[in-house]
């Protein structure tokens, strides 16, 4: 196609006629992979006399055409551009890419990145000859452009990845410094040389982010570039043609000149100017850096800070960034003497200013209470503000150097609120009470550990918290709601106070300001946690969720959820009535954040987060009325749309919260509905395609669908459920790309199936022997090979006859008893088994060994019978101690945990001194996580990858999980093998003979203690029966009354 029919078609996408438009782009994708095509579109993009639209669309059209083809994802795939039009892209987009206009350039770059990042250099080795010869030309700009995407490509790489940084150092950087000591000595610079600068420190950023080249290492060339960067810091910017916009003047050239300078000092200055944190070789420059730079630096950040004490402009990430520097200053000796003298000032003049509210913050507040709500809670919007920045300052300050500063602080903080009350109303410093409430919020670790304060903060609350629920400034309502959350923890002598606390925090969810709703919400997590009586909340707990909907309907916010995870979890199965309110009211949630989410091209909208927390407060939910089987009926049709629609690539990001919500549902039900298994082929689909990595949560829920649904499951015949098994397991077995810790679930899974369809499967055993047995040859990790030697075990226990004929059909069964044997032999240097560690692990094994006992001497000789004998002797009694063990250490856990519940009275007593907060940060709130899954995710924990194994010496600490169910749990190992061993010396007494007989001393006595242990089994599974039954008559005659 011709240059002017291109541009024809490319104005044809311009159209507003949808069909035009829709014929244009069919026309470029018909022609996209023809020879010059991608030439012809860089001549139009550079083109002057091109109308301007025109222009961008072709590059937008040239940009997505090499981020797409120009690199295959696949290295055996052909590259769709022929090479002789990517010799001529490379040859010209260098030139071309200054001399557009910026919207262009921004796209050419974006090409650049991707071309630089593929063929830099081995495709393209005279790039850097291009940037140096530039840098000593005319086009100064274009090579600074391009040598800053060629530093990026280096940025996070390291070792050997990051070789060929020093050779580009060494050919640029005695340039660069040259080109930058020219622009800093210029007088009255304009805006142009702000870029030029920006674009220096964009590459030294880069090239010094991991770690610092050798080349400046040399004192004398680190010290020059150290002179421009202080040059840079301490020179004032520019006044002329500063924006009056606060978004523009943020953005301005010279401010971001500005904060690339203060970035890279602090970068130089915390990780390699620390002496503390260096290797040998990088020490001596970490000592120079603290010598001769770290000083000067923290004075002129000190100068600069004290632009906005006198009412000067600073950007935020500016001083976001100074304090940090500041902040990193205090733990070392030499630099907090350097900031003592002025502690005070920095203190009570620049930091607490910075954390009381705003002007800024008062007008988003009345403008968009949305963002401002967004903004607070937005971790994102942390890394960047100044008052986080300032209140992590105060909090390493009383931390680090508490002793000399903590009273001094709290005094300063004491006096604001002594000057707010006693002003008249109409003089109050509302502001400067708003900043004292934050900064108690913000040490209340160190306040809630540190006497005489902890005595103290009840007061203190009711004196000076208490009374702004009921201010007339929306702000400060807000704030007593959050610092009453901080402190809804501690130990209050009065009743009244934690009640009134409450109620207040409660009432605040009905406020008129949408920013008190919200943090009243977030408190009241807190005091949901810390309540001891939920007669408080219980009355009013229909009104407070009605609230919490209404909220949650405004806005989209994941810890929103956590506070409902918590009532939720707090509340039990006194949740039940509003179970499928609660269900209804998420599912609308979660469809609402995805729609906004999918809506957010930048991919920065809260409502993904919140999205995954509507799913697991669903998931707490299904957990607290999981005694409840009947409410499980009537929740499914709300949630199954989530569930269909999320298992496929649509739900990626979900994918896991899930899988949790199908395994309640199929796990809790009475049973498992047509519907839910409708499920099952989208969950085959994602782990053939894409979802390996989600192999264990798959797990759980495939497993109930068997154990739960087993005829069902074995008679459907549309879909074939045993078939579609079949394909997803032997594909992950047989996939030689697939590591050994990636398909550890697919053994697991061929267990659930033998031992749940005994007797019914016959025609699958030998294909899943056969598939078996050739993972094992090629598995290297050893709990795999434990996993698949009892896939062994559980087809053995299933039918033994049949499994021992069919593995002696493929010339098998004496490879796999050999390995089975050296296996359970194996010990690790402390003597303890190296393989089969768990309980479950030994207990399959024991049943699949008895099995063979009874065998006919055709098919099990009695050499090979004496063998299995002993084999399982040895394991019935390493597995009878390791039960012991695990009861004696259960009941140990549960005594130190009365003794916990009872120490717990005196924790607050504690005083870890000044240098630490300890760790108070774990608060009781972290329950609601922690027990969230403890049910299910438990099962999920006995199907979890035993890592210990590649540790030689480790201790065996893998426990098995009580709530994991199977059909084999019924059975006891002790009592199968003595009734084995009894129908064996019924039907063939004279094998039986000959194995005893044969029997050493050892033996005869493990074989007495087994049979004694077995009749002690027999008691007491009589008397467990006979509780079940009795519990079940009790529960029942409840029921009835």
């Amino acid at each position: 196609m011709d240059l002017p029919s291109l541009v024809v078609i490319l104005q044809g996408a311009l159209s507003p006629n949808p069909s035009e438009r829709k014929a244009a782009e069919d026309s470029l994708n018909q022609f996209q992979y023809a020879p010059q095509h991608l030439v012809r579109l860089l001549q139009i993009i550079v083109e002057g006399n091109c109308d301007m639209a025109v222009r961008q669309v072709a590059s937008i059209s040239f940009k997505n055409f090499i981020a797409k083809n120009w690199a295959p994802h696949d290295p055996d795939e052909q590259s769709k551009i022929l090479p002789a039009d990517k010799e001529v892209v490379r040859q010209n987009i260098l030139n071309f890419v200054s001399q557009v206009p910026p919207l262009l350039r921004a796209q050419l770059g974006e090409c650049l990145k991707t071309i630089v990042h593929a063929d830099y250099p081995e495709q393209w080795p005279t790039l850097l000859h291009w940037v140096k010869h530039n840098l000593q030309d005319q086009q100064v700009y274009g090579a600074l452009f391009v040598h800053r995407v060629l530093s990026r490509k280096y940025e996070f790489k390291s070792d050997e990845e990051r070789l060929p940084v020093s050779h580009i150092v060494d050919e640029t950087f005695p340039h660069l410094l040259n080109i930058f000591n020219r622009l800093v000595q210029i007088p009255a610079p304009s805006i142009d040389i702000a870029d030029l600068i920006k674009l220096i420190c964009k590459i030294f950023w880069s090239s010094i982010y991991l770690e610092v080249p050798k080349q400046l290492f040399d004192a004398n060339v680190f010290n020059a570039w150290m002179i421009l960067f202080l040059n840079i810091l301490e020179r004032p910017v520019p006044a002329e043609g500063q924006p009056t916009d606060p978004e523009l003047r943020k953005s301005w050239g010279w401010w971001k000149v500005k904060k690339w300078t203060v970035h890279i000092l602090n970068r130089l200055y915390t990780r390699f100017g620390d002496v503390k944190l260096q290797n040998p070789e990088n020490k001596a420059f970490a000592q120079v850096f603290q010598r001769n730079y770290a000083g000067k630096i923290l004075e002129c950040h000190l100068n600069l800070l004290n632009v906005i004490r006198v009412g000067g402009y600073l950007p935020d990430r500016v001083i976001n960034l100074v304090l940090q520097y500041l902040t990193n200053s205090i733990s070392k000796s030499n630099m907090y003497s350097q900031l003592q003298p002025r502690l005070d000032v920095v203190l009570f003049e620049i930091i607490f200013p910075l954390m009381c509210f705003s002007d800024n913050d008062q007008l988003l507040w009345d403008e968009d209470p949305h963002e401002y709500v967004r903004k607070g809670y937005d971790i994102i919007e942390d890394l960047y503000s100044p008052r986080t920045a300032a209140m992590d300052f105060v909090s390493e300050l009383v931390r680090k150097r508490g002793k000399e500063n903590l009273q001094k602080f709290l005094l300063f903080i004491v006096e604001v609120f002594k000057r707010y009350d006693e002003a008249a109303a109409e003089y109050k410093h509302y502001r400067q009470k708003d900043g004292a409430l934050l900064a108690i919020g913000a040490l209340c670790d160190k306040l809630k550990q540190t006497e005489p304060y902890k005595s103290e903060l009840e007061r203190m609350l009711v004196q000076h918290v208490f009374p702004e629920f009921s201010s007339p400034v929306g702000h400060l309502r807000a704030k007593a709601a959050w610092v009453a959350g901080q402190y809804a923890h501690i130990t209050f002598s009065d009743p009244n106070n934690f009640r009134r606390a409450l109620h207040s925090v409660v009432a605040g969810m009905r406020d008129p300001e949408l920013p008190v709703r919200v943090d009243s919400v977030f408190a009241l997590r807190s005091f949901v946690e810390a309540c001891n009586d939920l007669g408080e909340i219980r009355p009013i707990l229909p009104q407070l969720l009605d609230e919490f909907f209404k909220l949650m309907n405004e806005v989209e916010n994941e810890d929103l959820v956590f506070t409902l995870e918590t009532i939720v979890d707090k509340f039990g199965e006194e949740m039940a009535p509003y179970a499928l309110g609660l269900c209804q009211n998420l599912a609308a949630a979660f469809w609402k954040c995805m729609n906004s989410a999918e809506a957010d091209e930048d991919g920065d909208d809260p409502g993904a987060l919140a999205a995954v927390g509507c799913l697991r407060a669903i998931s707490t939910i299904l957990e607290s009325v999981s005694r409840l089987p009947e409410l499980f009926v009537h929740i499914e049709p709300t949630l199954l749309p989530i569930m269909c629609r999320m298992l496929t690539t649509d739900g990626q990001e979900v994918f896991e919260e899930v899988l949790d919500i199908v395994s309640y549902m199929t796990f809790f039900s009475p049973t498992i509905s047509l519907d839910m298994w409708s499920l099952w082929p989208l969950m085959m689909q994602a782990l053939g395609d894409w979802a390996i990595d989600f192999f264990t949560n798959i797990l759980v829920p495939l497993d109930n669908y068997i154990s739960r649904s087993t005829a069902h499951f074995l008679t459907c015949k549309e879909p074939d459920y045993q078939q579609s098994l079949w394909d997803m397991i032997s594909s992950v077995m047989r996939d030689e790309n697939l590591e050994d810790g990636d398909i550890e679930s697919a053994p697991k899974l061929i267990q659930v199936f033998f031992q749940n369809c005994k007797g019914q499967v016959d025609r699958w055993v030998e294909p899943y022997l056969t598939i078996t047995m050739e993972r094992l040859r090629r598995t290297t990790k050893p709990y795999l090979k434990c996993l698949l030697v009892e896939v062994v075990a559980d087809a053995l226990y299933y039918n033994a006859s049949l499994t021992l004929g069919i593995l002696q059909k493929l010339n098998v069964a004496t490879e796999i008893f050999n390995l089975w044997f050296q296996m359970l032999q194996q010990t690790r240097r402390n003597g303890a088994r190296a393989n089969f560690k768990r309980e479950q692990d030994k207990k399959v094994c024991c049943l699949g060994l008895t099995s063979l006992l009874p065998l006919s001497a055709d098919q099990l000789p009695g050499e090979a019978l004496d063998r299995v004998f002993k084999s399982t002797l040895d394991l019935l009694v390493a597995y009878k101690e390791q039960v012991a063990e695990a009861a004696k250490e259960e009941a140990e856990a549960e005594a130190a945990e009365d003794d916990d519940d009872m120490g717990n009275l005196e924790t607050d007593d504690e005083d870890d001194g000044d240098d630490s907060d300890g760790e108070m940060g774990v608060e009781d709130g972290d329950e609601a996580e922690s027990n969230r899954l403890q049910r299910l995710a438990a099962r999920a924990r006995a199907f979890r990858s035993d890592e210990e194994f590649d540790d030689d010496d480790s201790d065996d600490d893998i426990s098995d999980d009580e709530e994991m169910q199977s059909p084999i749990d019924d059975v006891d190992p002790f009592v199968f093998f003595v009734d084995t061993i009894q129908a064996l010396q019924a039907s063939d007494p004279l094998r039986f003979q000959n194995l005893t007989q044969a029997l050493d001393f050892h033996y005869q006595a493990l074989a007495n203690g087994v049979a004694q242990h077995a009749e002690q089994r027999r008691v007491e599974i009589e008397r467990e029966k006979l509780a079940k039954v009795a519990e079940a008559a009790a529960a029942a005659a409840a029921a009835a009354s």
